[in-house]
């Protein structure tokens, strides 16, 4: 029996909403302290370098959703297909697919990188990045390029470790590095002077810890997903499904992140102190919008787990309960930010400046009603794919670009800032209207429903009788 065992959760049997909830809790601390990687980035650039320092960083945070979002969406991609075949018992195919991930994230880690180098600057200038930062954002945003197979390797781990029910020691190795990350920002932004660059080295080379780690532990205590040299005859099938499975991820990533790219092009225009308020307050954001994260997450893996094993019920029932979570997170959300929003943006960017501190506060206080309509997304969205959906999902990230793009062109240069802010909750309610029609229209949970209905139906001329 493996070590491991013990801390895997049973998503395919017993109480939905328990389970997925144990599952997810894992996950969304391990969000917390992946986040704490960018946190500690902006606290301690915002507050040792200043306003300028902390916008430089911001310019260039769509350029990394781009960089690192393809690479994470493959690795989630890749363990779709694991999850899967371990929901339908099949071991030896569970190890294919692992082999399989790692060639081909490999491949794309260097092809991200490459593509990155050659064009990271360019796209800085293209994006009308202030010429006062401009430099300071290169040097933090390429080593984030040069490494962006560290990133993907620490996703990869942890996604095929989430795949088979096992959420809480990438949670575990991620704790460690994040507290390694802090340390080694202050040594190198503080101490050794290196500036922003500092800071994306510390995240880079905490990560790489981070892989160490959850590679030894699935080497000792999860040998099944550790595949031997005859797994990597992985066969041309397989591989199929496994490049289309984690291309159409990527592509829904990388599409998502060129949105935010053209965005970022209608808020540079908006000045240094517009940049460095919308910086603070996205940062926030990405710690606020993590409960809603982790379900989503959990139930990618629980519905692709049940598809698996051929159980539609209940990925149907565990569905409606992410739902409702989405809505309940939103309601405290909603509360919480209409207290403590200003106080939160001063405390992450460390000014003092009244356009930094309002623009913040006022993006997360309108935006967070709208977690109730992120969270269905997300989660409808990770169901599609897990349901071996590729296309419809991308339909989405379609919507989201086309709608960033117009309000780039026509709503940010006449309303400013509040066209930015309203921007995303708009366009997530257009996207969710797309996706839960995917849902219930797609084959395998249209055709499970047909049953019931049937039973119903003969209950009620029963009845009538």
């Amino acid at each position: 029996m493996d070590h491991t065992s013990a801390r895997q959760v049973d998503l395919m049997h017993g109480p939905i909403f328990r389970n997925l909830l144990i599952f997810a809790i894992p996950i969304f601390i391990s969000n917390l302290f992946q986040q704490l990687y960018n946190a500690a980035d902006t606290m301690i650039v915002g507050n040792i370098l200043g306003d300028t320092s902390l916008a430089a960083v911001g310019a260039c945070g769509s350029i990394y959703e781009l960089l690192v979002g393809f690479g994470l969406g493959i690795g989630n991609g890749l363990a779709i297909v694991t999850a899967r075949a371990y929901g339908a018992g099949d071991a030896d195919k569970v190890k294919k697919t692992v082999a399989g991930s790692i060639v081909i994230g490999l491949v794309a880690s260097a092809l991200i990188s490459g593509v990155g180098l050659v064009f990271l600057y360019p796209l800085l200038e293209a994006l009308d990045t202030p010429p006062e930062i401009i430099a300071e954002a290169y040097s933090y945003i390429q080593p984030i390029a040069q490494y962006v197979v560290v990133m993907f390797a620490y996703n990869l781990c942890a996604a095929l470790l989430r795949a088979v029910g096992n959420s809480v020691m990438p949670l575990v190795f991620l704790i460690f590095s994040s507290c390694l990350n802090v340390a080694l920002d202050y040594w190198f932004v503080a101490g050794l002077g290196m500036g922003v660059r500092g800071a994306a080295l510390a995240t880079v080379l905490s990560q790489a810890v981070s892989v160490v780690l959850c590679i030894l532990y699935i080497a000792r205590c999860a040998r099944h997903l550790v595949p031997g040299r005859q797994h990597f005859s992985v066969g041309k099938n397989l591989y199929r499904e496994l490049v289309t499975q984690g291309l159409s991820m990527g592509l829904m990533s990388s599409i998502v992140s060129a949105g935010s790219v053209i965005l970022q092009y209608g808020i540079n225009s908006l000045g240094t102190l517009v940049i460095a308020g919308h910086t603070a307050a996205r940062k926030l954001f990405t710690f606020t919008d993590m409960p809603v994260i982790a379900m989503a997450t959990a139930g990618s893996t629980f519905v692709s787990q049940n598809r698996g094993a051929d159980k539609p019920r209940r990925i149907r029932q565990g569905m409606r309960q992410i739902w409702l979570f989405a809505l309940g997170t939103a309601v405290v959300m909603t509360v919480l930010m209409w207290l403590y929003a200003g106080v939160l943006v001063g405390l992450i960017s460390g000014s003092t400046q009244p356009v930094v501190l309002e623009n913040g506060a006022r993006y997360l206080r309108w935006t967070a009603p709208f977690y109730s309509v992120l969270g269905v997304l997300l989660s409808t969205r990770y169901a599609l794919q897990s349901l071996g959906q590729k296309v419809l999902p991308l339909i989405s990230s379609g919507i989201e670009l086309v709608g960033k793009i117009l309000f780039m062109l026509f709503f940010i240069p006449r309303f400013g800032y509040n066209a930015v802010i309203l921007c995303e909750p708009v366009i997530w309610c257009f996207m969710c209207a797309q996706l839960v029609w995917s849902y219930w229209t797609d084959p395998y949970i249209k055709a499970s429903r047909k049953p019931e209905a049937c039973a119903q139906q003969q209950d009620k001329i029963c009845r009538m009788r």
